[in-house]
């Protein structure tokens, strides 16, 4: 894989492992194990963007959203195609990290970004509701930590119309989870940097 990672230049030596764990994630479960078959061009391009945000509050981590928002929107899809958002210092709790997206989704609609920019969501501990935690079904969203993935709409209905039947998927990747297991997940060693 291409070692070419699209950042600001201006990441600490605590960033660059925050990234290097993401990608590591990345690389091995996303791209790895086929949860999203539109990634790995995006990657080997260097199109994906990794922003790490020092935010420590929710206020200042929408800051840090609105702004990358409007870095990825003021970028050519050849220069940057998506952003991850990556926030290790706050909203480590999954039900504070899932009310926020409704936060999130309203800096889409102050910037008019809606129908343009989807936000996906991805956190250490995410749970689908109705699920029970340990469901392997959740790891389809478990990051080594917190983070908004920020998709051009134009991306997804592109990649969408080249792929027979992308409704199914979300099953396949399920189906795919709960045979490698608890145990298999956990042998690829994909959670946070090790100096956390």
């Amino acid at each position: 894989m291409s070692s070419n990672i699209k950042t600001s230049g201006t990441e600490t030596t605590r960033d660059l492992a925050v990234i290097a764990a993401t990608r590591r994630w990345l690389e091995a479960a996303v791209i790895g194990l086929n949860l999203c078959p539109f990634a790995r061009a995006p990657l080997v391009g260097g199109r994906i963007r990794f922003s790490v945000s020092r935010a420590e509050m929710e206020e200042a981590l929408l800051d840090d959203l609105q702004s990358e928002l409007r870095r990825l929107v003021a970028a050519s899809p050849e220069e940057c195609e998506t952003s991850l958002l990556i926030h290790p210092h706050v909203l480590a709790d999954f039900a504070d990290y899932n009310d926020f997206l409704d936060a999130a989704d309203k800096v889409l609609k102050r910037l008019k970004l809606v129908g343009h920019i989807q936000i996906a969501s991805f956190h250490p501990d995410y749970q689908f509701s109705g699920t029970l935690t340990d469901d392997m079904g959740n790891f389809t969203n478990r990051s080594p930590y917190p983070m908004l993935h920020l998709l051009r709409e134009d991306s997804i209905e592109h990649a969408l119309a080249a792929y027979l039947e992308p409704d199914r998927i979300y099953k396949r990747n399920i189906e795919t989870l709960r045979a490698l297991g608890r145990a298999g997940w956990d042998r690829m060693a994909l959670g946070p940097a090790s100096d956390e």
